[in-house]
């Protein structure tokens, strides 16, 4: 075998010349690709399709870092790293334990969030053409994400105090609203406007799809949402799994709260079901019908969970699943109000009644 001469050694060791080929064929692409990357920055050449689906990612992102903050409460890992952001006062990474380890793997997930959200961020400024409506939305991540992470930080500061825990359930759905608003608008055609090259808003005007009447129900829906949230995060601060043993609860009594939660979904099912047989009934277009059952289908599962987990007792494997249907439950809510609409080019008449001025945030 013929040995390169030294100016070909690698690492120590001589290399071959099939290898040494390879290797200046792999800094060759990593180079171009640095290349490529920096001209689209510089010259803002994302396209708006890419843009969705960092959009995407950062919405399954910040899905999943709910999902996983559970985890940590239902193990018993709230207090395995005691401090913040480093897991203890003399080390940042976490010691070989199993709680420490469980909470410390949260922190490193929220960085990946970090970085799906920066993503969407950097996405959203580099967009061709960019839409000032996508990129204050992206920017909403960013506020969302560095509160959640201060409010992280006090709520491990104050042992888990229930009022801390609650805030940071709660910021989390509102976070997770936002990544769904964004991937929703980002869908919707652009419009560039004339004199202003590189910039534009969506493409026509959004026109209601259903009556004014169905447009109040169905924001009731995101009241009775909002509502059923807030109830569910103090029976979780309540119940038995407070994230460590020694974490206090809120002084109130198990079964009072849980039933108070009980009716309030109840209450979400009754509003459902009479804003879908009335839309029904009037004849709406079946894409709102469709996200109307979807929305259903999932709040009659989160129910049945729901009181399944409290009539055995409360175990942790129902417990994790009822959070998986908490970000269902938001997400099918907030995709059902948002597809309300449609978009009509500013030449045609609106064939709707015009739209509500009390809802600016969810029109498309």
């Amino acid at each position: 075998m013929r040995v390169l001469p030294p100016a070909r050694i690698y690492d120590g060791h001589p290399m071959r010349a099939a290898d040494a080929g390879n290797l200046a064929t792999a800094r060759r692409a990593v180079v171009a690709g640095g290349r490529v990357a920096w001209r689209t920055i510089r010259h803002r050449e994302l396209p708006p399709a890419t843009f969705r689906l960092a959009t995407g990612l950062a919405v399954w992102a910040l899905a999943f870092i709910i999902v996983s903050g559970a985890a940590v409460r239902l193990t018993g890992s709230g207090l395995g790293c005691a401090d913040w952001p480093g897991c203890t006062t003399t080390q940042v990474v976490a010691p070989w334990q199993f709680h420490a380890w469980v909470e410390f793997g949260n922190r490193l997930i929220t960085g990946l969030v970090s970085i799906a959200v920066g993503l969407a961020v950097l996405a959203a400024l580099i967009r061709a053409p960019r839409r000032r409506d996508l990129t204050w939305l992206s920017l909403g991540l960013v506020a969302g994400l560095i509160a959640e992470i201060v409010l992280g930080g006090l709520t491990v500061e104050h042992k888990l105090a229930p009022g801390y825990v609650t805030a940071h359930f709660l910021l989390a759905l509102v976070f997770l609203a936002d990544a769904v608003i964004l991937h929703h608008r980002a869908a919707l055609a652009d419009d560039s406007p004339p004199g202003r090259a590189g910039r534009a808003r969506p493409a026509g005007r959004p026109v209601a799809m259903v009556s004014r009447e169905h447009l109040i129900l169905s924001r009731l829906l995101l009241v009775a949402c909002s509502v059923v949230c807030l109830l569910g995060t103090v029976v979780t601060s309540t119940g038995p799994h407070g994230g460590a043993p020694q974490a206090p609860r809120f002084a109130f009594s198990l079964h009072d709260v849980a039933q108070l939660h009980g009716t309030s979904v109840e209450v979400f099912l009754f509003f459902t079901i009479v804003t879908l047989w009335s839309m029904s009934r009037a004849g709406v277009p079946a894409s709102v019908l469709r996200r109307g059952e979807l929305l259903l289908v999932v709040l009659v599962a989160q129910g049945g969970i729901g009181y399944l987990q409290y009539f055995t007792g409360v175990p942790a494997a129902l417990v994790a699943l009822h959070i998986v249907g908490v970000v269902s439950v938001v997400w099918a809510t907030l995709v059902f109000n948002l597809g309300l609409y449609t978009r009509v080019p500013d030449t045609e008449e609106p064939t709707g009644p015009p739209v509500p001025a009390f809802t600016p945030e969810l029109v498309p």
